[in-house]
């Protein structure tokens, strides 16, 4: 019994740490025409953070993001064709309405609502910390410009286009600028494919090769993040030559426990 009530000390004591984080993703799909992070869009949202330890170098963490990804490419193909009425077979979800646009070559825009959860360790002596996790994310919108055409999905879209589930590893690294204030960068890697289709490739006009293709979300987030309830206090700690050891702000642990 005395064990179970201390327990439940420890636990109480433990405070989570808010936080706010904004950026911008820079994005590609694995598995288009197109290659390189040169889709950028918003990276934002709200984290709570749980320490694990005294020292807070162990913690766990939880955020709801809304996140943009894609991939893109603007320039004017050479030999650009409406490749529609060659094999109409393969772009049933395309726009009619809209005419072709020989240089608008490839434009994907997805929209999430994502939930990542990772575990970090924090050097204390250098405010440095790193963290692995996974996240899950739920298309709220999308705008696909491919090969000068449009399509368009949502959550109510039929035949569905792209997944409304996006199951992803992440690599997060922080780097403490000033008391509160960090600088997050975030690798993104989707686990399993966002689309499956079938590209045709017109050699001439009667023969056409066909391959399956899987598309992967790809991405690289630069943040800054505030942490809204932690304490900061000049660091005086020095070693015999007086030189400061550590980061020149340090956390007021009793704040937490």
């Amino acid at each position: 019994m005395t064990l179970c009530l201390l327990s439940f000390r420890t636990v109480e004591a433990q405070r989570f740490i808010g936080y706010v984080a904004a950026g911008v993703n820079f994005a590609q799909i694995e598995g288009d025409d197109v290659h390189g992070f040169t889709k950028v869009r918003a990276n934002a949202g709200l984290g709570l953070k749980l320490p694990l330890n005294e020292r807070q170098t162990w913690s766990v963490s939880m955020e709801l993001l809304f996140t943009q990804k894609g991939s893109y490419k603007y320039y004017k193909a050479e030999g650009a064709f409406d490749t529609t009425k060659y094999a109409p077979e393969l772009f049933d979800d395309v726009d009619r309405s809209v005419p072709f646009n020989p240089m608008a070559k490839c434009n994907i825009s997805l929209d999430y609502l994502q939930i990542p959860v990772f575990a970090r360790y924090e050097d204390p002596r250098t405010g440095f910390s790193f963290g692995l996790g996974f996240a899950w994310g739920r298309l709220v919108r999308a705008k696909d410009i491919y090969n000068g055409f449009l399509r368009t999905t949502s959550i109510q879209s039929r035949p569905k286009v792209y997944n409304y589930s996006d199951w992803t590893a992440l690599v997060d690294v922080d780097i403490r600028l000033y008391k509160n204030l960090s600088l997050g960068i975030r690798w993104e890697h989707s686990l399993v494919p966002v689309r499956e289709m079938t590209v045709g490739f017109v050699k001439d006009f009667n023969n056409i090769e066909y391959e399956q293709r899987k598309f992967y979300n790809h991405s690289i987030a630069l943040r800054l993040i505030y942490y809204i309830n932690e304490k900061f206090e000049k660091n005086t700690k020095t070693n015999v030559r007086g030189e400061r050891i550590g980061t020149p702000w340090v956390r007021v642990v009793s704040e937490y426990y």
